[in-house]
């Protein structure tokens, strides 16, 4: 049965937004502050960081956060088509090893997935530190037919914009010496 996410808030939202993989939550609720109009879901399946996620949302007041504890793959199935207008990843698990990864968010599997929940010119937003992760991605997402990668200069996607936080794991990112790169991708528009 699909999901009605408005039917989720007190008030319907004027726009959902999606984050994948929230971890602690810090990149999730400076989001909701500063866009107080616009309706969160968040994915998390660990459950350290939606317990300090709830103790965010708790502390703030944040009552257009709606959080799901699973595989994130289950949540973009049950929503409605195009009913997503900006997703995040940032920082995913990179599933180093070739055997694993089949369980990589950004994956041949996800995309239509992803591309089936996102409104037309919805933005989609990744980031990763892990070298092989980042060909993974542009590979991938390039190849895509419903996306289109923002990027007009190598300056677009080594810089983190400023509507984007920086989150804990940048912080580790930069401690260990790796770079992180910001992807933004575009959702092409139906051929309805």
């Amino acid at each position: 049965m699909p999901l009605s996410p408005e039917a989720c808030f007190p008030e319907p939202p004027d726009r959902l937004w999606l984050e994948i993989g929230f971890g602690a939550g810090e990149h999730l609720a400076w989001q909701a502050q500063a866009h107080p109009d616009i309706g969160f879901i968040g994915c998390e399946p660990f459950i350290n960081g939606v317990a300090r996620m709830l103790s965010d949302i708790d502390r703030a007041a944040l009552d257009n956060i709606r959080l799901f504890r699973d595989d994130a793959r289950l949540l973009l199935a049950a929503l409605p088509e195009a009913s997503i207008d900006r997703a995040f990843i940032l920082f995913p698990d990179p599933w180093r090893k070739t055997r694993h990864h089949k369980r990589r968010i950004i994956a041949p599997t996800t995309l239509p997935l992803l591309a089936r929940v996102l409104a037309d010119g919805a933005e989609l937003r990744v980031a990763t530190d892990d070298p092989g992760y980042k060909s993974w991605i542009l590979q991938h997402v390039r190849a895509s037919a419903d996306f289109e990668w923002m990027a007009q200069s190598p300056g677009d996607w080594r810089s983190r914009p400023a509507d984007w936080p920086a989150t804990r794991y940048e912080a580790k990112a930069g401690v260990a010496g790796r770079t992180p790169s910001f992807f933004l991708f575009r959702r092409r528009a139906r051929g309805w």
